[in-house]
């Protein structure tokens, strides 16, 4: 079954090639238009408005936390009921260094507040505060697809491999057009699109 959508698309592997083709398109009018470079850095509003923008064209969901729980294989993320708490805390993370920057942005992952597209949407928003804050974005071009995408699905016990990862991918071309694009690139997101299954669970109160 295909998330209800704006397009009205029911076929899974429709709805993720329409999903990539729109938002990788919004991706970089967010980059070209300089827009990005507004909304605000590090914090889960900034990361809302990414999300608004890159998927508004396709679910009404877009920029608004989850209401359902979601897991994926046997990682289940921040539940519902303690989702708004934990990104308070994730907020209020220091963001002045590259260690504290990649740690920040394992546990929005551990958050996952979106009930799609948070792959996408955490990598534009992780690029934004290195740049803010280091003058750095990663060039995602040096990155092994599966060499990050285990490190990522590892890092909420150990962090180190995805530092040590994404540290030697840092790059000081924060305004060049092809490394951003790198960075949207769907290679990045966990394959499927069906991956992620509802919980349809309880929580105790």
């Amino acid at each position: 079954m295909a998330l209800e959508n704006k397009l009205g698309i029911t076929d899974p592997a429709e709805l993720a090639r329409a999903e990539e083709k729109i938002s990788k398109k919004k991706a970089l009018e967010l980059f070209e238009t300089g827009l990005l470079d507004t909304f605000p850095v590090g914090t889960f509003e900034g990361l809302a408005m990414i999300h608004r923008y890159l998927f508004e064209e396709i679910y009404d969901f877009a920029g608004k936390i989850r209401d359902v729980n979601i897991a994926k294989g046997n990682f289940r993320f921040a539940p519902v009921m303690y989702l708004k708490a934990a990104l308070d805390n994730i907020e209020k993370m220091p963001q002045s260094t590259f260690d504290e920057i990649i740690e920040k942005y394992v546990e929005m992952n551990i958050a996952h507040p979106f009930r799609e597209g948070n792959g996408r949407s955490t990598r534009i928003w992780l690029d934004a505060i290195l740049k803010k804050e280091l003058k750095m974005v990663i060039d995602w071009s040096k990155v092994e697809k599966e060499d990050y995408l285990l490190a990522m699905e590892r890092s909420p016990i150990k962090d180190v491999e995805i530092k040590v990862l994404l540290k030697a991918a840092l790059t000081d071309k924060i305004n060049d057009r092809e490394v951003y694009i790198k960075g949207i690139d769907a290679s990045y997101h966990y394959e499927g699109y069906n991956v992620y299954k509802t919980e349809n669970i309880r929580d105790e109160k």
